[in-house]
Order: structure tokens, then sequence, then C-alpha cells
């Protein structure tokens, strides 16, 4: 039997807009911030806001700087390539999460609701599920409309550069964890549907530790997909 796709409506990506504007400061302050790295670093206005536009991810951005180099070459390229791969290798674990939720959808709404899928869309989205939605509108909604705030505010962090020289200084690049954390407290289910982002926290702290550089990010994607695959053959037994 052909399972049916969830409705992807108007309605829903509009909502998803709305649900996504208590954290608009947040996002406003942390491409601000962004952008003023960029400008240390070198980027012209061009180069940073084609950045946020194209790659729009936020903490990859903001690390790959940390390996941002002119002139390029072919070990600084592969550098920033594997960072970038990195730091997004969470997206493997929350891909696999909206994947039953997405079967059945258009090729063409699956690769608009991933370019727009951000960790606060995500969350947002995940959260409209856990209360019983289904409308796939609000998850795209909700990064859609954070994007053209993400570029334009990268691009005004840009011209204010000189201003903010150390975005750490200020725990600017603090801003997305804090709420993420805070947006998962609601989506507590309990012991057992939380164990993959357990496993995948402890051991991304335990990789951290041993093994330099940001491979940890990627060993603990792996291991919250793991578990959560284990979780759910274990459910369904």
């Amino acid at each position: 039997m052909r399972s049916t796709a969830a409705p992807f409506t108007r309605a829903g990506v509009l909502q998803g807009v709305r649900l996504s504007l208590p954290i608009w400061p947040s996002i406003a302050v942390f491409g601000a911030a962004f952008g003023a790295a960029a400008a240390q670093r070198g980027l012209s206005l061009a180069e940073a806001t084609a950045m946020s536009a194209f790659v729009y991810a936020g903490a990859s951005q903001m690390v790959t700087l940390e390996v941002w180099g002119r002139p390029w070459t072919l070990s600084t390229l592969l550098a920033a390539m594997t960072v970038t791969a990195l730091i997004n290798a969470r997206m493997i674990l929350m891909g696999a999460t909206i994947q039953p939720w997405m079967r059945g959808t258009p090729l063409w709404r699956t690769a608009l609701s991933l370019f727009f899928l951000v960790d606060a869309s995500w969350l947002i989205g995940m959260r409209h599920k856990a209360e019983g939605g289904n409308d796939l509108g609000v998850l795209v909604g909700a990064g859609a409309g954070l994007w053209p705030l993400w570029v334009l505010s990268t691009a005004g962090g840009h011209f204010a550069g000189a201003l903010v020289a150390q975005p750490r200084v200020y725990a600017l690049d603090m801003i997305m964890p804090v709420f993420f954390a805070a947006m998962l407290a609601p989506l507590w289910r309990g012991i057992r549907p939380a164990l993959p982002w357990l496993a995948s926290g402890a051991v991304a702290l335990i990789v951290q530790q041993l093994v330099p550089g940001y491979g940890f990010i990627a060993a603990g994607a792996v291991a919250g997909l793991i578990t959560g695959v284990l979780v759910d053959d274990g459910a369904a037994r």
C-alpha cells in the first residue's frame, strides 16, 4: 500500500515563519557576528553574503573562518571542506528523524525542505510534529523565514566588522547552542526517546578529549544515528 505524503500548505509555511519570529533577534545577532568575523578574516562583502546565502549553516560558517586563508591552496581548500562537512554531520541525525515525515514527498519539495533545514527550523518542525501537527510547510517555513534575515544580517555585520573583532569574546557563538537546548526541553518524552541524543553527546565529549579537530561532531552524529536505529528496532519488537 502506497503511503500518503504529509501535507504541505501555504498556511503551514506561514505558521513556520510565525513560529520562528521569537528567535529573529538572536539570528540577526549571530548573522552579524559572522559577517563581522568574515570581514576580519579578509572576506569581501560579496563573499560573506554568498556564503550565508548558499551554505546557510551558521556554526559551520563560523568555524570555517578559522581555516580561511589566501592565497587558496589545495590543502586549505580541503581543510575548509572537511571542517564544513564535520560540523554539518549533525544533519545526518536530523535528516534521519524527518525522513519518515517526508516519505512520499515529491523530489523538488524534499530538496527545498533539506536546503532550508537548519537547527532552528528542525526544532520548530519537530515540536510541531510532537504536538500532533503534520504539515511539512511548518518545517520549510521556519527555515525559509530565517534565510533572508541570515543573509541580510551577515551583510550588516560585515559593514560593522571593525566593531566586533572577536565574536567569542561576547559569547555570540553560544546563541544557537543555548537556543537549541531551550527548544529541546519541551520535546522530552522520557529516557528511551532521548537515548540517541544522550549517546551522541557522550560520544562527542569523549572523542573531543581524545582526538584533536572537529571529528567529535561526526562521531557524535554517527553514534546518535546508530542508537536511534537500535532504539527503534527494539520498540518494533
